[in-house]
């Protein structure tokens, strides 16, 4: 996705959002890490230095300006549809890839349970779903927060601020789970 200087495989910039100061980590085949905001910039970068050994603060190219773009957009509450973002996934597990997949395919303003994921999987494992959503390297462009519990509890949110998180991302989309129309229905 850009030219690199000579040793770095992955980069990362920080940018403002409406919820909060956000991270967003690259490389050449797409997003690598996406980070919700951290109590302050010093503990975003340490966070980022961590989850990503040896990647380097940089400006973003193009195509992740527009990813920036349509997370800032998406987090003040305008539909876009994040599904095809390019994520590399590489590293990450066969299981953990295919509930992205189906996370991924959640529009805005909707939600589905872990068990509805763990059925359109094949499996009749929910805590497995919830357990790789867990793991999501990608949140907000692969939705975690748009899975629930069945019993209309939000579940688990592994992002800083956990569940309260959760609950202001879900809010922000108008998220529900019948069919009326939300309001990013009604911009489409």
């Amino acid at each position: 996705m850009q030219d690199r200087p000579p040793g770095q495989t992955a980069f990362y910039t920080l940018f403002e959002t409406p919820v909060g100061l956000c991270g967003l980590a690259w490389n050449e085949r797409g997003v690598v890490g996406f980070q919700l905001p951290e109590d302050d910039t010093l503990a975003m970068r340490n966070r980022m230095a961590k989850r990503f050994p040896g990647i380097c603060e940089a400006p973003p190219p193009q195509p992740i300006q527009s990813v920036i773009g349509d997370v800032t957009a998406l987090l003040q509450g305008e539909a876009r549809d994040l599904s095809t973002v390019p994520v590399d996934m590489d590293g990450v597990p066969d299981f953990d890839r295919r509930v992205y997949e189906v996370a991924r395919s959640i529009p805005p303003g909707r939600v589905l349970t872990y068990g509805e994921i763990a059925s359109r999987l094949g499996i009749d494992n929910a805590r497995a779903v919830g357990q790789a959503l867990g793991r999501n390297p990608f949140a907000v462009i692969v939705p975690c927060h748009r899975v629930v519990a069945a019993d209309g509890k939000l579940g688990g949110f592994s992002a800083n601020g956990g569940a309260t998180t959760k609950r202001r991302l879900l809010a922000i989309e108008g998220a529900r789970r019948d069919e009326s129309p939300t309001l990013f229905d009604l911009i489409s």
